[in-house]
């Protein structure tokens, strides 16, 4: 029996594509299903085949998590990413909601890019990106304003909703102690705080579709500098804490 009966409407979007078992997409091994479609452009976007809207395979809210049922028996739950899963907001909560019905733990990996309090509700947990934590560089890495990503914040921790912080650490972008320090005092209500290396390992997607890299030349972040800023991070929550 599907998960959608008869006289239910059948809601559509788009997705990229399906990580049967991903590892770093939440909390123990994770079905992901990266949905296509994103507002903003970050200069070191990994999954620039995933940008444009209407790309990928259509397919129904029911024909995606009965695909991701099929692994729930080694998998701790179902991670939604992108692209931006929130700019396919009807899809995404159709989803969400019926994975939710089948009691399965749902992760939403978002920038916040785009606001959605109702599917922000029905996740089990948000994996919430903050690309920087100055406006203008937060613009000027992404070609989009921080507006909604800060508003989704502030949403998650009035409704409680269960959150993790993440940050990619560029070099001489990212890593600069006042962007750590007001990510220390973002991240208070966090269950959890990642800072993730900046790699080029995407690049060379950049290059098979005939795009510009923006960060040509920039080094990926090795494990000094991530020592240093995990440290840095560390310090500063802890004496957020302390306070």
């Amino acid at each position: 029996m599907t998960l959608k009966q008869a006289t239910e409407k059948e809601v559509y979007g788009y997705v990229h594509s399906f990580e049967p078992v991903g590892t770093h997409d939440g909390p123990g091994l994770r079905s992901v299903v990266f949905l296509s479609g994103c507002p903003m452009r970050c200069k070191y976007c990994h999954n620039p085949d995933a940008l444009s809207f209407g790309g990928g395979e259509r397919k129904s809210a029911s024909q995606v998590a009965e695909r991701c049922l099929k692994d729930r028996a080694f998998t701790s739950g179902v991670t939604l990413s992108g692209g931006e899963p929130l700019a396919q907001g009807e899809f995404t909560r159709e989803i969400l909601r019926l994975l939710r019905k089948k009691r399965v733990h749902t992760a939403l990996d978002t920038a916040g890019s785009v606001y959605d309090e109702a599917a922000l509700e029905l996740a089990g947990l948000v994996i919430l990106d903050i690309k920087h934590t100055d406006e203008r560089e937060f613009e000027k890495l992404c070609g989009y304003k921080m507006d909604n990503t800060l508003k989704t914040l502030q949403f998650l921790k009035r409704k409680k909703i269960p959150f993790w912080i993440r940050q990619v650490i560029v070099p001489n972008i990212t890593d600069g102690s006042e962007n750590l320090k007001a990510l220390a005092s973002l991240s208070s209500g966090a269950e959890k705080v990642e800072l993730l290396p900046y790699h080029t390992m995407g690049v060379h997607k950049w290059e098979k579709l005939n795009m510009p890299y923006p960060l040509a030349g920039v080094k990926a972040a090795d494990g000094e500098l991530m020592q240093k800023c995990n440290a840095e991070l560390k310090e500063y929550i802890n004496g957020i804490e302390r306070a």
